[in-house]
């Protein structure tokens, strides 16, 4: 039978059924598992950059075959499912806001489609997005992804597996800094399979990638407390930071990207601004605590020294009173860049620095300015009156914030591409800074605009598009559980951080999860009640986010089950 057949078939090719008699007014549950056993995984198989080399698939370590697979599993179930609901009990009944809670529990399903997939080997890849067979003249005949290689500039808005999988984001980090640093310190923004061939096989640079990726692996290391995996990956973490001066961004070296800076709107980015200067001083703050750790005190205060030169020059110089602009070269026409206008996440470098615990890059209350100028300039309340130039991801009288605008004229003639769009990863990731900066009713309001347009009526709740379906950039979403309890856990320092709110929340730190009640009482005194659900921690420290910190007489260690309440 050809493949072109199947669909002309006036019955399914197969039927699934068990035979049992039932009694009147009897009533029975029938049990099917489906599983199966793909051992022969090509590689990128996209039509660019893919291969007829078989990688593998990693379950296939774990099960001979489909049966395997359905005997093991089945004997797991009660399990598996047990601690699910667990799971899902604790994180539903956290006093945070529900279109917070829809949002990221929904998106948490790209984490297992195949938008992301692990090879034989253990190690995961990511696709920006699924496709579908025959479903659109943009590759869909050629593969089930889009947009291959686990893209650095997309893969750094997701917050998601970091807090919930630490092992299999420790993975993420392993492949980017022991396989994609070339030579020059510049790392392939697009991985390459097999790994051993092929992983530097893409030779392109994006500043923004490169840089978040150095933010992701301080996080990594922070939520891990794993000295050893920094110190394996560290010279090639040293040599991806110095290629932003050594390679064609910064390179008289003064803190400020002014060269050729490809990143993720699809262009590069010519002269300073706000995007790719946040990214840079996140990544310079990021390794400069990360070369204290590894005692290299030179390059550490090199990193000081140029965060400290590029985050006063940008301030000084981007800021334009509303919001950071871009500072286009004289001897450049204008054509796919930002110019003047208010882009919608200009901060996110802010953004992810905020959820890895390492505090401002810019001016606060600049930042906090730039955040009010995007909410007042980049949201639309009715898209019947929006002119938009690509693709539609909002429609009618739906809301959102796009992705630039230019408020007080100057439109490019031939701005960057999507300016005139929204997608829901880049509005999740402001929609958290909102949050973190204390604007929460603005944040939660760009949660709600996204979770009312999937709805499940107007369009599927578990499948935020972009380029492609579940797209990866959705995954900013658990930003907000983050943002808005104020959760920060450090392995390193064996410290915890978190609002003083009154309520019980949900935390997960990637390796264990739990809940904590936060409980006032009339005399002024607060009682903190941590609970471990699964997994351990230690604790030498427990902070509130108003600087409010406890200090343990010894290292508390939490197991799950276990409960730990303490006073202020």
């Amino acid at each position: 039978m050809k493949d072109t057949d199947r669909h002309d078939l006036a019955t399914p090719p197969a039927t699934l059924a068990v035979k049992e008699e039932l009694a009147p007014g009897e009533e029975k549950t029938f049990t099917f598992m489906i599983t199966w056993h793909f051992p022969n995984r090509h590689g990128w198989d996209t039509g660019n950059g893919g291969t007829k080399e078989i990688v593998g698939n990693y379950y296939t370590n774990k099960f001979e075959n489909a049966w395997d697979a359905a005997s093991k599993i089945a004997a797991k179930l009660p399990s598996l499912e047990s601690r699910t609901v667990a799971y899902v009990d604790a994180f539903c009944k956290s006093n945070i806001p529900e279109e917070i809670k829809e949002a990221a529990l929904s998106n948490s399903v790209n984490m297992r489609c195949q938008t992301l997939f692990r090879t034989q080997d253990g190690y995961p890849f990511g696709f920006e997005g699924t496709g579908s067979v025959k479903g659109t003249l943009l590759g869909g005949e050629k593969s089930a992804g889009w947009g291959f290689g686990t893209c650095s500039h997309v893969w750094n808005y997701e917050s998601a597996i970091p807090f919930l999988f630490g092992d299999l984001s420790m993975k993420f980090r392993e492949v980017e800094f022991q396989y994609t640093v070339n030579d020059n310190g510049g790392m392939s923004h697009r991985v390459g399979l097999p790994l051993a061939t092929n992983s530097k096989s893409f030779k392109h640079w994006a500043a923004d990638g490169q840089m978040g990726t150095i933010v992701k692996i301080y996080r990594d290391w922070q939520l891990s407390g794993d000295d050893a995996a920094l110190r394996l990956m560290w010279p090639n973490i040293k040599k991806a930071m110095a290629f932003a001066w050594t390679g064609p961004w910064d390179t008289n070296k003064d803190g400020v990207m002014e060269g050729p800076q490809h990143n993720t709107m699809d262009i590069e980015y010519y002269g300073p601004n706000p995007q790719m200067s946040a990214w840079y001083l996140a990544a310079l703050k990021a390794s400069k605590e990360m070369a204290l750790r590894m005692k290299e005190g030179n390059f550490a205060k090199e990193c000081q020294n140029l965060f400290d030169k590029g985050s006063v020059w940008v301030d000084k110089n981007l800021f334009n009173g509303e919001y950071y602009e871009q500072q286009i070269p004289k001897d450049h026409n204008g054509t796919a860049q930002l110019g003047k206008g208010c882009l919608v996440d200009q901060l996110v470098g802010q953004y992810l620095a905020h959820t890895a615990g390492l505090g401002y890059v810019l001016n606060k209350e600049h930042e906090q300015k730039t955040l009010q100028s995007i909410m007042k300039y980049n949201w639309v309340s009715d898209f019947n009156n929006h002119t938009n130039t690509f693709r539609s991801f909002a429609l009618g009288k739906e809301q959102g914030l796009i992705m630039a605008s230019y408020p007080h004229g100057e439109l490019l003639d031939f701005p960057f591409p999507y300016y005139t769009e929204l997608m829901t990863g880049f509005e999740y990731s402001t929609g958290v800074h909102l949050m973190y900066e204390g604007q929460r009713e603005e944040g939660l309001k760009v949660f709600k605009a996204i979770r009312d347009r999937y709805d499940g009526e107007k369009r599927n709740p578990f499948n935020e598009g972009e380029y492609g379906h579940r797209y990866a950039r959705a995954m900013a979403s658990w930003g907000g559980v983050l943002a808005w309890t104020g959760f920060n856990y450090s392995a390193v320092n064996k410290s915890m951080k978190f609002n003083d709110a009154d309520g019980t929340y949900f935390w997960s730190n990637g390796y264990s999860f739990g809940t904590i009640t936060i409980s006032k009482t009339t005399t002024k005194a607060i009682t903190v009640a941590l609970k471990v659900i699964e997994g351990k921690i230690e604790l030498n420290s427990f902070e509130f986010t108003n600087n409010k910190k406890h200090t343990f007489k010894k290292t508390e260690t939490i197991a799950t089950g276990e409960s730990l309440k303490f006073d202020y």
